[in-house]
């Protein structure tokens, strides 16, 4: 998870990052081994993103249980969220944030390194607002801003940069015929040429909808462990494919 890095940036040497679910799991599904869990009982914070991720909602009461000293610190105070979409790491304003949480998080654990802290803080900031702009000179002058995603993960980007994102995937699942022949239609109205996807779910359906329309599959992760430097290739990718 992104937050993994976040957390690194801030803390640097000083934290010792568990990361509960690793590259390439898909949150709504993984459980955490009996080592993890383990690991999570003897930490001094556990950095939660709030935003109704499922993992977070079946596991972390267990968390909590299992160490009642530990501090959660809720990443998504103060961001606006969509009902629905946990994804808010796939803004950096969002993630700007939630860096300013865990900066506070981490001063109540280990008040010692205060101004370590402060000053990773500030630079990594700094770093996002960067790519904040660099991503909207990136999707500037485009008039049709419509792209379609197999999984719905893009809800925050799309707001925060003037985008309209159209899943196939409904509810959850996997689209029927019938909203595979919608879903073309939706395609071939707004002269969508590319369908992006993500390493954690299923490409079929989107494969299917890209023959129809004689466009492409493009996997974009929205998941990421270097957070910037994948939030850099993006919004190319993006740009590149909606021109």
């Amino acid at each position: 998870m992104p937050q993994a890095d976040f957390v690194e940036h801030v803390g640097g040497d000083k934290v010792n990052v568990i990361v509960m679910i690793p590259p390439g799991a898909n949150p709504a599904t993984y459980e955490p081994t009996a080592s993890q869990l383990k690991s999570a009982s003897n930490a001094a914070m556990y950095v939660k993103v709030g935003s109704g991720l499922p993992f977070e909602e079946v596991w972390l009461d267990n968390i909590g249980s299992a160490n009642p000293d530990i501090l959660i610190v809720n990443t998504s105070e103060g961001v606006d969220l969509i009902s629905g979409d946990p994804h808010i790491w796939l803004s950096p304003r969002s993630v700007m944030v939630q860096v300013e949480n865990i900066y506070k998080g981490l001063i109540q654990v280990d008040a010692a390194n205060r101004e370590y802290y402060y000053q990773n803080k500030n630079d990594y900031i700094q770093n996002l607002q960067v790519l904040d702009n660099d991503i909207n000179e990136s999707l500037s002058g485009f008039e049709d801003r419509t792209f379609m995603v197999f999984h719905p993960s893009w809800g925050y980007f799309s707001r925060d940069y003037n985008l309209t994102m159209i899943a196939v995937e409904i509810e959850g699942k996997e689209p029927s015929a019938g909203d595979l022949a919608r879903l073309v239609e939706t395609a071939k109205k707004n002269n969508i040429t590319i369908i992006f996807v993500q390493p954690q779910f299923s490409t079929k359906s989107a494969k299917v909808i890209a023959n129809e329309i004689g466009g492409s599959v493009v996997m974009v992760d929205p998941l990421p462990q270097d957070y910037i430097t994948n939030l850099r290739i993006v919004p190319n990718t993006f740009a590149q494919n909606m021109a």
